[in-house]
C-alpha cells in the first residue's frame, strides 16, 4: 500500500500516495509540537492515540451527516483517507475563552461565551498561521463566499454534535481547530484530524484549572502527564463511542 516516496510531512502526521491515486495513507507521528514549532518533544503512543480518537470522532461525525477525508484504518497509527486539496484555512471554533483569545482581548480564561466563535487563520507556518479578516480572506482568494458559508455552516454543525459528545465523555469542548478540502467530486469535507493535539478538552469532573487539561495544553505547559491525560481522552471516546 505505502511506497516510498512521501506525499508530505507536517509536524503531526506523514501523507503517502497509494496505487488509488484518489486515496492516501496518513501516517500520525508520536512528534509533539507547540508555539509554530518552536518547541518541540515526542508524546510516547501519540500517534495512535490520536488516530484512534481521529477514526471514532470521523465515524460519528459521518453518521450525523458530516462529510469526511475517513476511510479505514489499517494500523493503529496509520488512517487511509481520501484525496483532497485542502483549502489553506484553519477554522477555530471557541466555546468557552482560553489561550490566544485571553491573551488577545483580555476575557477571562474559562468565561463561557454567549455563542461558538468562529475565526479563520492562515495556513502557512511561515507567516505564523495569522488570524484573517473577512476582507483578507477575500483579498487572498481563499474560497468563494459560497465555500465560506458552507465551512462555516459544516463548522457550527460539527462543534454542536462534538459539545454533545464529549458531553456524554464527561469531557468540556473548550475550542479546537478544523481543516477541510475539495475532494474528487468538487465536494468541500472534513480533513485533518481531530484529537486532543487539535482541541482543548477539559475534564468536567475536575475544577483545578491545571488538573482539569487533557490535551496538548499539557505539553505546552510542562504540565506533565501528558501520555496520560490523551490516553484518557481515548479510553473515554472509545467508551463512549461503544456504548
Amino acid at each position: 500500500m505505502m511506497q516510498t516516496a512521501k506525499l508530505y510531512e507536517g509536524k503531526a502526521k506523514i501523507l503517502y500516495p497509494t496505487k488509488d491515486p484518489q486515496i492516501l495513507l496518513t501516517i500520525y507521528k508520536d512528534d509533539a509540537t507547540a508555539f509554530n514549532a518552536q518547541k518541540k518533544g515526542q508524546i510516547t503512543g501519540k500517534g495512535a492515540i490520536n488516530c484512534t480518537i481521529a477514526a471514532a470522532l470521523f465515524q460519528y461525525l459521518e453518521k450525523a451527516g458530516i462529510p469526511t477525508h475517513y476511510i479505514d484504518c489499517p494500523e493503529v497509527n496509520q488512517m487511509r483517507v481520501k484525496a483532497v486539496t485542502i483549502i489553506p484555512l484553519e477554522v477555530v471554533v471557541r466555546n468557552i475563552a482560553a489561550g490566544s483569545l485571553c491573551r488577545q482581548t483580555g476575557l477571562p480564561q474559562g468565561k463561557v461565551l454567549p455563542k461558538p466563535l468562529l475565526e479563520y487563520y492562515l495556513k502557512d507556518d511561515a507567516l505564523g498561521d495569522p488570524l484573517l479578516t473577512r476582507d483578507r480572506l477575500s483579498l487572498l482568494n481563499l474560497a468563494s463566499s459560497e465555500q465560506l458559508a458552507t465551512i462555516e455552516e459544516m463548522t457550527l454543525k460539527i462543534n454542536q454534535h462534538l459539545q454533545d459528545f464529549f458531553k456524554l465523555c464527561n469531557i468540556i469542548l473548550v475550542d479546537f481547530k478544523l481543516e477541510f478540502g475539495i475532494d474528487a467530486t468538487n465536494q468541500i469535507i472534513l480533513a485533518d484530524e481531530i484529537s486532543p493535539d487539535t482541541c482543548r478538552l477539559w475534564d468536567s469532573r475536575e475544577t483545578d484549572p491545571q488538573a482539569r487539561i487533557m490535551d496538548k495544553d499539557r505539553f505546552r505547559q510542562d504540565l506533565g502527564q501528558i501520555e496520560s491525560a490523551y490516553q484518557t481522552v481515548q479510553e473515554r471516546v472509545l467508551s463512549a463511542i461503544n456504548h
